[in-house]
């Protein structure tokens, strides 16, 4: 798998992206801002999908950029709303705009996002808005703003809630191996087995 990484827009969001090793479709992950510097990454590649790991207006500011050339935008059900939502995405409070156009596929928990050969495995974890998810695949975690290197999202956001957050961590995060290399919404990568050891918001045994 083909992971690249840009940091982009007022928060230093990290948007990825991601293809099989043949050179296949890209996977955009969380097109946070700043078109022009997205579409010289993309460099004419083709586009498979837009997934989005929660509709925050800091994760998608730069969905103009593909949606224009017709690539379908997808995000988890219970953010769906949220993507055209200036309130609920935060828009209004980061003083930018929402998108107008709700996405092409509403995702759910243990869904696959397929482009060529790459297969991304949707795992609903919810707490830092109700319809969080993190991708997984190949021993790497897209975690949005689920899980940081040392720490976790906030939850004191609308729609966001620490206890579940915890479960979710607990519960989908915790049994993966300690090899699986986390790619987070923001801040540098980390591993699952670090976050173990160091991470005070992450269960242990």
């Amino acid at each position: 798998m083909n992971v690249e990484r840009l940091v982009l827009g007022q928060l230093d969001t990290n948007c990825w992206l991601v293809s099989d090793e043949a050179g296949g479709p890209l996977i955009v992950i969380d097109p946070a801002a700043e078109e022009e510097k997205l579409r010289r990454a993309i460099a004419g590649r083709e586009v498979a999908a837009i997934v989005l790991t929660h509709a925050h207006a800091d994760h998608l500011g730069a969905l103009h950029a593909l949606r224009e050339a017709g690539v379908p935008l997808l995000v988890h059900a219970a953010d769906a709303l949220a993507v055209t939502d200036a309130e609920r995405n935060l828009a209004t409070f980061l003083g930018t705009e929402a998108p107008v156009d709700p996405p092409d596929r509403v995702l759910e928990d243990d869904d696959i996002v397929e482009a060529g050969e790459l297969a991304l495995h949707v795992i609903h974890t919810p707490g830092h808005t109700p319809g969080g998810i993190c991708l997984f695949a190949e021993d790497h975690l897209f975690a949005g703003d689920t899980l940081f290197a040392g720490s976790v999202g906030r939850s004191d956001l609308p729609g966001g809630d620490g206890r579940v957050l915890a479960s979710s961590i607990a519960e989908k995060l915790a049994p993966l191996p300690d090899d699986t290399r986390v790619h987070p919404g923001h801040g540098p990568d980390t591993t699952i087995g670090r976050e173990r050891r160091i991470n005070p918001f992450f269960p242990r045994a």
